[in-house]
C-alpha cells in the first residue's frame, strides 16, 4: 500500500503512529528529552578606550594622545578611522584576544586576558599617518 492510501484509510493520526514506530503492535517506549544544556559561563565584561598614538601635527581629524570612551564617543571619531577599528573593537569587546605582537616595534602590544590588551590600528586615509591604540581593560 502506498503512503497516500494508507493516509486516506487510516487518518493522520495512525500515519504518525506509524511513522514513530507506535503502530502494529511494536512496542516502543518513548524516552525523555534530553536535559537542558547548562546556562553559559557569565560574559566577561571589558571597558574599551582608544588613544591617538601617532598622528601628523597638522592632522585634520585627530591629535596625537587624544582619548575616547567606546561606545560614548563613538561618534566622535573620524569615519575612516571608524572603519578601520571596528572589527578590531568588536572582537576585543567580546574577550577575543588577536595573537600577533609586533615585537621590536613601537607597536608592541600587551596581552593579558585578566587584566589589559591593546591593539593598534593605522587610519587608511594617506594623508594622516595616524595610528589608534585600542586598549581593552577587564572590569
Amino acid at each position: 500500500m502506498n503512503r497516500r492510501d494508507f493516509v486516506g484509510k487510516a487518518g493522520c493520526a495512525a500515519a504518525a503512529l506509524a511513522a514513530a514506530g507506535l503502530a502494529g503492535g511494536q512496542d516502543k517506549t518513548i524516552q525523555a528529552p534530553p536535559p537542558p544544556p547548562p546556562p553559559p559561563p557569565k560574559a566577561k565584561r571589558y571597558k574599551i578606550d582608544i588613544e591617538i598614538y601617532e598622528a601628523r601635527p597638522d592632522s585634520w581629524c585627530h591629535k596625537k594622545g587624544d582619548t575616547f570612551a567606546y561606545p560614548a564617543d563613538w561618534g566622535k571619531l573620524c569615519p575612516w578611522l571608524r572603519a578601520s577599528l571596528n572589527e578590531f573593537v568588536r572582537l576585543l569587546e567580546n574577550g577575543v584576544t588577536l595573537p600577533w605582537k609586533y615585537e621590536g616595534t613601537p607597536y608592541a602590544k600587551e596581552i593579558d586576558p585578566e587584566g589589559v590588551t591593546t591593539e593598534y590600528v593605522r587610519c587608511p586615509d594617506p594623508t594622516s599617518d595616524l595610528v589608534a591604540k585600542i586598549i581593552r581593560t577587564r572590569v
